[in-house]
Parts: C-alpha cells; sequence; structure tokens
C-alpha cells in the first residue's frame, strides 16, 4: 500500500455504504461469533474489528463534517442526527458486546504491551464504565450539543450594512480605530447575550445528564468519572491542580507585564477587553492572506520549507478537497482537523477570515493533519487515535516550528516579527484561560445542584484569579460573566481544554529544542508522532524529546523562555522601526 492510498477493505464490501444498525449487524455478528483458540488468533480479531472500526468512524466523520460545513442543510442534519439517535445507541451496545469478547479471552493478558498497551488498558475501562442506561444519556448529550452549535452557528453582527458572522466580526477587534473596536465589542457580546437564558437552560440539561452518567458507573460526580473516562492513565486530578496553581503563579505575572507594556505602547489610562487584541507596534492588524486559496498555497508552502513531507501532508488534502476553510453563515464556529479513517488523510475545518488567527489555525490543524498522516498504517485503529495530550502535542508544535517558515505570509520584515510577537503573547494569553475553564468544569460538576446565577458568580471568581486585574469590565459585567458560553468544549466536549494546556508545556519544550538543534528535534517530533498511542503519554513525550511534567519550576522554567524569545523580537522590531525612522 502506497503513503496515501485509501486501505483496501477485507470483510467490508467496497462499495458497502451504512444506511442503517442493521446493514453493519451481520458483519459485527460474524466477528462477535468467531472462536479464538491463540493469541496470534486473537491479535488477527483486533485487526479485523479495526477494519470496521475505521469504516463506521469515517462514516460518522462524513456526517459530522457536511453538517457543521452546512448546520442550516436539513439533509445533512438528519443524517448526522440518524447516526446519532438511531445508530450509534445500538453500536454501543453491540461494541461493548464485543469488547467484552477481548477482554474475557484467554488471551487478552498475553497480548504483548508493546505496541498493544493503551489498546489493553482502554479496552479494560471501557468494560468497567458501560452501562446500558448511559446510552440514552450520551444520545441527550449529543443532541443538546447539535442544539448549541445550531444557535451559535447563526449568530451575526450587524455592521456598516453587512451582516458579519461572530468570527469575521471579531477580526475587527485587531483595528486601530478604538471606537471601531468598542462597538464592535459591545455588538458581539451584545448578540451573545440574546441567546444566554437559551444556552443556560441547555446547558442546566447537560449538567443534570452528565451527573446521573457519573452516578450510574458508582462515581460521586462526573468530574471523577470524566477524568476516568478520558482514559487519563498517566496522571490523576492532583496533577491537574497542580497545573492550575503552577499558572497562577507563573503565568499570571507574566501576562501582567505584557499587558503593563501594552498600555504604555497605546498610551492609555485604562485597558479595555477590547484593546487588548490590536497589534500594539503597527495598530493595523496583520493581512497575511485574502482568499481561502491563498490561504493554502501559502500554508503549503510554509510546511515545505520545514520538511518537505509537511507540505506533501497539506497539498494531498487540498486536491481530495478535504478543506473547508472560509467563514459563512450557517457554518458551525470553530476548527477541527477530523480524521478518516478508512482514507488515512483527515478534513479540515476551519472559519478563516483573513486574519492572522487563520495562519495559526491552519499550523495547528496542519499539525493534527501530519500526526494523522504518520499513524495511518498502525493496523489497530485505535491505536492511531491518540489522547488529546498527545494529539494537541502534534498541533502546537507545528504552530512554533512553522514560524520558520511564515515569510510566505508576510514580505514585510516587520510584519514577520510582529506575527512572531503576536504568537508568542498568545501562548502566555491562553495558559491562564485555559486554567479558568478548566477549574470552572471542575466547581462545575463536584457542584451538580447550583443554578445559573451560582455558575456566572463562580465563573467571575475564577475569571478573577486568572486573569489580570489591568483590564478594566466597568460597564461591562454581564459580557464577563457570560464568557463561559462562547467556549464550545464546556458544552460539547466536557473536560477536553486542559489538555491544551499540558499540550503546550510540551509544544514549548520541543520549539526550545528545535531551536537548539532543527534537524534533531524534527527527528524526535515525527518519531513520537509515529508511535500514535502504542506506548504511554510519558514515554511519547520522551521520545519527543521532552518531559510530561505540570510543576511549578517547569513551567517558570518554559514561560521564561517564551518570555526571553518574545522580548528579543520585540527588540529586534524595535530596532527595524527606528532604523526605518532614521
Amino acid at each position: 500500500m502506497s503513503s496515501f492510498e485509501k486501505r483496501e477493505r477485507v470483510l467490508l464490501p467496497a462499495n458497502f455504504e451504512l444506511t442503517s444498525f442493521e446493514s453493519i449487524e451481520p458483519f459485527l455478528k460474524k466477528l462477535l461469533d468467531t472462536e479464538i483458540t491463540s493469541e496470534t488468533e486473537l491479535e488477527q480479531w483486533i485487526k479485523e474489528n479495526s477494519e470496521i472500526d475505521a469504516f463506521l468512524n469515517e462514516d460518522l466523520a462524513w456526517r459530522y463534517i457536511n453538517y457543521t460545513r452546512f448546520t442550516n442543510n436539513k439533509e445533512f442534519a438528519d443524517a448526522y442526527s440518524y447516526f446519532v439517535k438511531e445508530i450509534q445507541p445500538k453500536l454501543v451496545k453491540s461494541e461493548h458486546e464485543l469488547n467484552k469478547k477481548v477482554v474475557e479471552s484467554a488471551y487478552f493478558d498475553d497480548l504483548p504491551d508493546f505496541p498493544l498497551i493503551n489498546f489493553k488498558r482502554k479496552s479494560r475501562l471501557s468494560l468497567s464504565l458501560f452501562r446500558e442506561e448511559n446510552i440514552a444519556l450520551e444520545v441527550e448529550q449529543t443532541n443538546l450539543g447539535q442544539e448549541y452549535a445550531a444557535i451559535v452557528g447563526a449568530m451575526a453582527v450587524h455592521y456598516n450594512n453587512k451582516e458579519l458572522t461572530m468570527q469575521q466580526a471579531s477580526t475587527l477587534l485587531r483595528e486601530p480605530d478604538r471606537l471601531l473596536r468598542k462597538e464592535i465589542y459591545e455588538a458581539i457580546n451584545t448578540r451573545r447575550l440574546e441567546d444566554k437564558n437559551r444556552l443556560d437552560e441547555i446547558f442546566d440539561q447537560l449538567v443534570q445528564l452528565r451527573h446521573q452518567q457519573a452516578l450510574n458507573c458508582g462515581f460521586e460526580n462526573f468530574r471523577d468519572y470524566k477524568h476516568e473516562a478520558l482514559g487519563r492513565f498517566d496522571y490523576a486530578v492532583k496533577d491537574v491542580f497542580e497545573f492550575h496553581n503552577a499558572v497562577a503563579k507563573v503565568a499570571v505575572p507574566i501576562q501582567n507585564r505584557l499587558l503593563e507594556h501594552r498600555k504604555e505602547k497605546m498610551a492609555i489610562e485604562q485597558l479595555y477587553p477590547y484593546d487588548v487584541n490590536v497589534n500594539i507596534y503597527d495598530r493595523q492588524p496583520l493581512k497575511p492572506f485574502e482568499t481561502e486559496a491563498e490561504l493554502v498555497d501559502k500554508a503549503i508552502k510554509c510546511f515545505t520549507k520545514i520538511d518537505p513531507f509537511f507540505g506533501l501532508t497539506l497539498a494531498t488534502m487540498r486536491d481530495k478537497g478535504f478543506l473547508d476553510l472560509e467563514s459563512r453563515k450557517g457554518k458551525a464556529p470553530g476548527g477541527y482537523n477530523y480524521p478518516l479513517d478508512e482514507h488515512g488523510i483527515p478534513f479540515i475545518f476551519m472559519n478563516a477570515s483573513g486574519s492572522m488567527r487563520d495562519v495559526t489555525t491552519i499550523v495547528h490543524e496542519g499539525g493534527h493533519a501530519i500526526h494523522s498522516l504518520l499513524t495511518r498504517n498502525i493496523d489497530v485503529n485505535a491505536l492511531k487515535h491518540c489522547p488529546s495530550e498527545v494529539a494537541e502535542l502534534a498541533s502546537m508544535s507545528m504552530e512554533l516550528i512553522s514560524m520558520d517558515g511564515w515569510d510566505e505570509f508576510f514580505d514585510n520584515p516587520k510584519d514577520l516579527l510582529r506575527a512572531k510577537i503576536e504568537q508568542l503573547e498568545s501562548i502566555l494569553d491562553v495558559l491562564p484561560w485555559i486554567a479558568t475553564v478548566d477549574k470552572f468544569q471542575h466547581w462545575i460538576y463536584t457542584n451538580p445542584a447550583h443554578n445559573s446565577q451560582q455558575r456566572d458568580d463562580e465563573w467571575e471568581k475564577i475569571y478573577n484569579t486568572f486573569s489580570s486585574r489591568l483590564i478594566s469590565f466597568d460597564g461591562y459585567e454581564s459580557y464577563k460573566r457570560n464568557l463561559w458560553q462562547k467556549q464550545l468544549h464546556i458544552f460539547e466536549v466536557p473536560f477536553y481544554y486542559i489538555e491544551y494546556g499540558i499540550a503546550q508545556l510540551g509544544a514549548i519544550a520541543i520549539w526550545k529544542n528545535y531551536k537548539e538543534n532543527p534537524e534533531k528535534a524534527l527527528e524526535n517530533y515525527k518519531a513520537a508522532l509515529s508511535l500514535g498511542y502504542t506506548k504511554t503519554i510519558p514515554e511519547i513525550y520522551e521520545t519527543a524529546g521532552v518531559h510530561f511534567n505540570f510543576s511549578e519550576a517547569y513551567v517558570a522554567e518554559l514561560l521564561n523562555f517564551i518570555w526571553a524569545e518574545l522580548d528579543l523580537l520585540i527588540h529586534e522590531f524595535t530596532q527595524l522601526e527606528n532604523d526605518v525612522t532614521a
């Protein structure tokens, strides 16, 4: 099989289509009835099961991709909804029986830890957490998440007689005109408040459904259940608290220094939320591209400069039509890289609007895509899919490594420096936000009887712990209390967010290595990603040449490195600016 050929089916007909659960059921039953008489046969059975798993994953992927691309298309919405409501509940039961067959096999414990350690751990975990009564609860949660996506996807604001998506409007927060930024900021947040009550109702339902799900599995709360269900085998809840504390002690003071510098450069007495995104070195927002085609072309050239394989990844996706990058009304918010398990080539979805943030997004999702291609030939499908602590290591590292190719987006040396400065500043900004979102969820699910006002009160309290008092919300208190509703992870994928912070630390360490020895760092990076999930998270990080560590001392070491690199870029920009002035 060549590098980019679609994997051939063995068990399923080449033209097989999933029309109902009943259409796939005979193939599942055949696996369930197969007699396994040796360790070798068990390993072969696992590979055969992986073929069906890959097919089902890709079928669901396309339904989700089509729905999020066109949330107002009834046919796509119905196809996705049908899978979730009619097919998936029956699949869960069938997959449980298949998993039970594996774990209870006389040969299961004899399977080698490499490459199957995490397959074994996940299989045991799935068996222990399966409760038939939770299937309906998960379907309800998915439906509510779908409603959230539709509500947020339909949000728009009007400016200059134009209707703008929220993503398009947010780019105006980088404009030099402060009154314009203020107007847009108020328009965006006022629009969000229009749907606050309905989104609160949706979330109230989600909290209760999730709490019941945890109780059904014998847990006191959804936090403890979800930590287990996410397969966090290699760290505990107390380690997450260590991350929170390290960010509060290390990242927040650095963020204050950045904001003091911003306030001084902007020559204003008080910073407001609409002042934090505008570039302080040249108030005009960066314009790295105009069209989707230009974004793709420049991204391919950027990646190719770093490593030809990286460029080939994006070029292949472009040629296959596996990119949808433009922002438009009716398209779900956010961005993702969705693996297509049979193709072995993923699909990238995002909402580009011509901003610098779009460059960061395409290289981030491109990192995920590279990861997908590096793992496409792993035989056990489940081991292609890494936990987010590893998956986000791939993407966040690429945000930093790819900066060596950002001259493809910026001809002007000053613009290139500004872009790099923005990137490093964003890292120092995002870690406190990640800690805020994660700690908030710990409170939510360990206090499931709370009401919406108590929830907003606690959000504000936690937000204040991880944010600078240099930014004033005077007159915008209701906006501040509602900020959590914009974070789709809280609604759709609870507790999936701290992984970004963990991976960000690993990415900084990889970039530090790259600055010292690019060739060796890239070799380690690709070797780590090629492992998929065939080793533990600490072992994968070790292969990448970095540590899996959340301690205050390690966080301080990495963030001080970022601060030093940022200081060098600012100095270089200032020199260049002075030379031009002279």
